[in-house]
């Protein structure tokens, strides 16, 4: 897709006849910022964050509904020498799932769960047991993930990522069953979270919350399909986006749209916003 031309897609239409009803939503991982081996490393796309940037001058409201805590997307979003996301007007940041909530430079949120603290301490142990001991650094293997509210189990570096993926599957939802915690499968990764939120509740809470009349939402991986779902829901106009990947293919069946990876979502969003600008 070129940054000037848009697809003829009835969601995207109603955003360009009426952009400031219009709600942004976007995933972060996958979507603005490109899967690395190491989730510490991953950062904005800097086209994505320059077109928001510019976008969030233009719409209703631009929103992150993502895994991560809310503060590190903003820290991940950061550009050196350009705009960030934390330069987004208006953006707001539902972290956790939704469970946070980042506004203006201030954030919100619940204490941590108490069985995160379980699942801290006893998923080194269960992993060892397993043949699949933690390992930091650059070391091949299995991570994990400290999320405060969540943790969440790597095996992009392990020998066999997919293998490990399916053997780890089981032992972990017992785990999540003990603690009252949920599983919440991603792209080569495992993650144990709270239950009572996902991206689905806390996007069609935030459409409500605007008075939003359309909504674009982008995501790449299976925890985005209740997003895409809650966009169904709402009856709003409504462009669902799959960021693909060779990992995922549920999320492009079932997507308005679909482009290749943080760059394509780079480009529609350029592209969206020059529309908003000639208009």
């Amino acid at each position: 897709m070129t940054h000037d031309v848009l697809p003829d897609i009835a969601g995207l239409a109603a955003i360009k006849a009426d952009p400031q009803g219009a709600v942004i939503g976007l995933d972060f991982d996958g979507t603005l910022a490109p899967i690395v081996p190491d989730p510490a490393d991953a950062r904005v796309d800097p086209h994505a964050a320059a077109a928001l940037v510019r976008l969030g001058g233009l719409v209703g409201a631009v929103v992150l509904v993502t895994g991560r805590p809310a503060a590190t997307a903003i820290a991940y979003g950061e550009v050196p020498g350009g705009p960030g996301l934390a330069d987004v007007p208006g953006l707001v940041v539902l972290g956790q799932y939704g469970l946070e909530r980042w506004e203006d430079g201030t954030l919100s949120a619940p204490p941590p769960p108490p069985g995160a603290d379980r699942v801290r301490a006893e998923l080194p142990g269960l992993l060892a047991s397993l043949g699949h001991p933690v390992r930091n650094g650059s070391e091949p293997g299995i991570t994990v993930e400290d999320k405060g509210r969540a943790i969440a189990v790597h095996t992009r570096r392990a020998a066999d990522p997919e293998g490990s993926l399916r053997a780890l599957r089981d032992p972990l939802a017992r785990l999540a069953a003990e603690t009252g915690m949920l599983v919440e499968p991603g792209r080569l990764v495992l993650e144990l979270r709270p239950a009572g939120m996902d991206k689905g509740h806390a996007l069609g809470a935030f459409l409500a919350e605007r008075g939003a009349r359309s909504v674009l939402f982008a995501g790449d991986d299976l925890g985005d399909l209740a997003a895409f779902e809650a966009v169904r829901l709402s009856g709003l106009p409504g462009v669902t986006v799959c960021s693909a990947s060779a990992e995922v293919s549920a999320l492009a069946e079932r997507a308005d749209l679909v482009v290749d990876g943080p760059a394509g979502v780079a480009a529609l969003l350029s592209a969206l916003s020059d529309a908003l600008t000639r208009r």
